[in-house]
């Protein structure tokens, strides 16, 4: 009996001091909550010296990052984490779209160092975004020498795709035949969609030897592509025509920077984000104006080109609308230089895309939220996953939105623009972006929800060192 008031005694205090940490967490989430401003960075006692080597592999380590296709912030974002690694003071970066700066100030009256770069070759290398990150973690967390650091960046950029070149040209006709097998094409549309968007990729390859500007490359490719399709109206299967050009314009559709531009809106990176989206442009400018050329002088020379035999999204789970739908979101991962073990993930994307859409459109929900709703799903799962083997996005989430990018909607709009439909037309082609907006949209709004409730913030930085989270409301 003697010892029951001692142990009596011990739960009320442990409640007691329960109850006071709990009122302590509640209050400073309150704090949290109704605090406007986000908490100030302490300053970092400046130093005597800065080393030239750690602002060049800030420097290399971004520029290799933005001409491989990653997105402002995540170069930002990785640069910065560079920086604190190798003790760079007061340092800051500054990336847009052609160039990158980087500035140290070591303060006690030594001068700064300043670097830069132009961003002046971009192509699309995903294998190479995972190997950079790495690269930077490890940095980050203490693992890497500033030698070996620029060790293995020689390393990661000498370094080979994970497929051989052939592979990746030829995955672009197979992204025309998946589509026109999407569209409801057999397998000879599909094969006569493969070979038209080879003979389409190797013309614009021969213009670019020649240095003719990328847009007139876009031109004929998908000038070459509709030709394909005039070709069989005018031999007697309109049908099939539709599909081919579908499968056509869908290899040529800038999704990568489509995503990318929004993303850099939505992250608070206006400048890069107004040059994406102006690059996004021109290239649906060039389709348009291939697909609008050819249809203009197929009509003129009486070939029987309308829009009732134009294919219309699927409103049924068909099996092979789905495989379909999974060999798009591969192929594209392949013609974007992705690593392997991402062909799995991204085909299980851009199957579940499909259905999530086709369900959306058999609830009678309009083609542009239907887009959004599924795209913002699979964007949540993609993102899940990168975070969770810390690897970057973007090879999750281009390869998956590929099935519903707008082929046939900027086909139709051409047809209609050409065959006395001028006002229809102009509202199909608003569709077909409207589509590809919601797509990206919908894909970094899926990340803004893995961001919500993730742990720690991006990188090393933090929650508040975020640009886009700070609360301007308008200002």
């Amino acid at each position: 009996m003697g010892s029951l008031p001692v142990k009596i005694g011990y739960k009320a205090g442990r409640g007691t001091g329960g109850g006071m940490r709990a009122a302590e967490r509640l209050r400073r989430t309150w704090q949290v909550l109704m605090d406007g401003a986000p908490p100030e960075p302490p300053e970092e006692e400046p130093g005597e010296t800065v080393d030239p080597r750690a602002i060049d592999l800030v420097l290399r380590v971004g520029e290799l990052l933005l001409a491989s296709g990653e997105t402002t912030e995540r170069v930002n974002e990785a640069m910065l984490s560079l920086a604190v690694a190798y003790e760079l003071p007061r340092c800051e970066v500054q990336v847009t779209l052609t160039s990158l700066l980087v500035s140290a100030h070591p303060g006690k009256g030594a001068s700064p160092m300043t670097g830069s770069r132009a961003i002046r070759r971009r192509t699309p290398a995903y294998w190479r975004l995972t190997a950079l990150h790495q690269l930077v973690q490890d940095a980050s967390i203490g693992m890497l020498e500033l030698d070996d650091a620029h060790e293995r960046l020689g390393k990661i950029k000498a370094g080979r795709p994970p497929y051989p070149a052939w592979l990746m040209v030829v995955s672009l006709g197979l992204i025309a035949a998946s589509g026109s097998v999407l569209s409801g094409g057999g397998p000879l549309v599909a094969t006569t969609a493969f070979f038209a968007t080879l003979l389409g990729d190797r013309t614009a390859a021969a213009l670019a030897r020649r240095g003719i500007a990328e847009f007139f490359q876009l031109t004929v490719a998908a000038g070459i592509g509709a030709g394909a399709a005039a070709l069989v109206v005018a031999l007697g299967n309109p049908k099939d025509a539709a599909t081919i050009v579908t499968g056509a314009i869908l290899a040529l559709l800038p999704g990568r920077p489509l995503v990318a531009s929004i993303q850099d809106g939505i992250t608070g990176d206006l400048v890069s984000a107004g040059a994406r989206v102006l690059e996004v442009f021109f290239m649906i400018a060039a389709i348009v104006a291939g697909l609008g050329a050819v249809v203009y002088i197929g009509v003129t020379l009486h070939v029987p080109i309308d829009v009732s035999h134009l294919p219309t999204p699927a409103a049924e789970l068909r099996p092979v609308a789905v495989i379909a739908a999974a060999a798009i979101s591969v192929t594209f991962a392949i013609s974007l230089a992705a690593p392997r073990y991402v062909l799995t993930a991204a085909g299980l994307g851009g199957g579940l895309i499909w259905v999530l859409f086709v369900l959306a459109r058999l609830w009678n929900v309009p083609p542009v939220l239907a887009a959004a709703v599924a795209a913002t799903i699979v964007g949540v799962a993609a993102n899940w996953l990168a975070r969770r083997n810390r690897q970057p996005v973007m090879p999750y989430v281009v390869p998956a939105i590929g099935p519903l990018l707008p082929g046939t909607a900027l086909y139709r709009g051409m047809v209609e623009l050409n065959t006395g439909s001028p006002n229809t037309g102009v509202l199909s082609l608003i569709g077909a972006v409207s589509v590809a907006l919601a797509l990206a949209a919908g894909v970094n709004l899926g990340g803004e929800f893995v961001r919500a409730f993730q742990r720690v913030g991006l990188g090393a930085s933090g929650r508040w060192a975020r640009p886009a989270a700070r609360r301007t409301r308008g200002f």
